[in-house]
């Protein structure tokens, strides 16, 4: 009875230090779930909260290593003579780190410019192994007809794009010379990188898209402009602006009504932007807008490769700020974006100007009233695409109603 007692005085000791143990494993998963949730919410709202930190050792180092790879002939690049001999390309400052990413601001014979590239070192890219021994000149023993057909299938895969041999001319590296097996490496590397395949086929093609300006192994260059910020009070330095700053945002408005035009119409597909913020937007001096960050930026038949995914409902067909539905006859999002450029850049970019910066200005109350009306449809996420025309004719009407008010102010 006694070793009874004392089983059963065990089983109760034992069974309560359980219970206590498996609490305490409850409250030590429900702090992990939490944090794991926080963490994500963070990212979420905040995807460059745990990249890796920017610094100038770093940038410098990663630059020395380009150099030596060039040095050794293992790259090429129309920019490597200047960054790494001539002295001509001149480091300043690093602009940011991001899951891998490095921006990076230098001087070019005088003029600022933005080095960017997709991964740190020129290792981190696949190799073009079908390129065979070297040839006596120096090239790939492939021939030149096979190669262009390699970087074409690059192309397909970054943009979508079906492109001609022509098509291909920005992207192909010259003549075969003493360093064109680095060059060709070099532009291995670049067709891997989707922003720099998509800013060199829209080269020359519209003033609100960065052109590159040259490249050095996988860094490539363009033009630096201030960015957009959340933070700004006009979302982006218009200080300095020619004329007042109800007129800037107006003339800056009507160009982004310009860019979304163009994006939308102006080339052989539709350029979707999935990720409008004003960071990723600068203003020329003539407050012309340029995209100057576009690596979530996509042509249709892209757009819709990355839409058609499986999905149990419509917040699954979220791609960003590219928006489809879910078809739960065959849990599948539609390849169509249901929503528009326009749509997303009066939500996250006009909402915030108007009617804020005109209230004080010479815009007539009725004017200010039908802008602020106009945006509000247009930011309006349950308004059809088909729409996006008349909303656009719509806006430019106002805005340019509203800047003939202000220069008769000024007259």
């Amino acid at each position: 009875m006694a070793r009874a007692a004392g089983a059963r005085g065990c089983s109760g000791r034992c069974g309560r230090r359980w219970r206590g143990r498996r609490g305490a494993l409850a409250a030590c998963a429900a702090w992990t779930a939490g944090w794991v949730l926080a963490a994500a919410l963070l990212l979420r709202a905040h995807p460059g909260a745990l990249s890796e930190r920017c610094t100038d050792e770093k940038s410098r180092s990663i630059l020395a290593a380009l150099c030596r790879d060039y040095q050794g002939g293992v790259l090429a690049g129309d920019l490597c003579e200047d960054l790494c001999v001539a002295g001509k390309l001149l480091y300043r400052r690093c602009l940011y780190y991001d899951r891998g990413k490095k921006v990076l601001q230098a001087d070019w014979r005088g003029r600022p410019v933005v080095l960017k590239s997709k991964e740190e070192a020129f290792s981190s890219f696949r190799p073009p192994g079908l390129l065979g021994g070297p040839t006596e000149d120096g090239g790939p023993a492939v021939p030149e007809a096979e190669l262009l057909l390699l970087v074409a299938g690059e192309v397909r895969s970054a943009l979508g794009l079906e492109l001609s041999a022509r098509s291909l001319g920005p992207l192909w590296p010259g003549r075969r010379g003493l360093r064109w097996r680095g060059q060709l490496a070099s532009l291995w590397s670049l067709v891997q990188q989707e922003e720099f395949v998509l800013l060199s086929v829209l080269r020359g093609l519209s003033p609100h898209a960065l052109p590159v300006l040259g490249s050095c192994g996988h860094f490539y260059a363009v033009e630096y402009l201030a960015a957009g910020s959340a933070h700004h009070g006009t979302l982006f330095p218009l200080d300095g602006a020619p004329r007042g700053r109800a007129q800037a945002v107006s003339d800056v408005a009507l160009s982004f009504l310009d860019l979304v035009r163009q994006f939308d119409h102006g080339f052989s597909h539709r350029l979707h932007l999935c990720d409008v913020k004003p960071e990723n937007f600068a203003i020329r001096q003539d407050l012309t807008v340029v995209a100057i960050d576009v690596d979530m930026a996509f042509f249709e038949p892209k757009m819709r490769e990355i839409l058609e995914q499986n999905c149990t409902g419509d917040e699954d067909c979220n791609f960003f700020d590219c928006f489809s539905r879910c078809d739960l006859r065959v849990n599948r999002c539609g390849a169509q974006r249901v929503n528009s450029n326009l749509q997303v850049v009066c939500d996250k970019i006009f909402r915030h100007w108007f009617p804020a910066t005109l209230r004080s200005s010479a815009v007539s109350s009725r004017l200010q009233r039908q802008l602020r009306e106009a945006v509000q449809d247009c930011a309006d996420p349950g308004g059809p695409r088909s729409a996006a025309p008349a909303l656009l004719r719509r806006l430019r009407h106002l805005l340019q109603a509203a800047l003939r008010e202000l220069q008769a102010a000024e007259a």
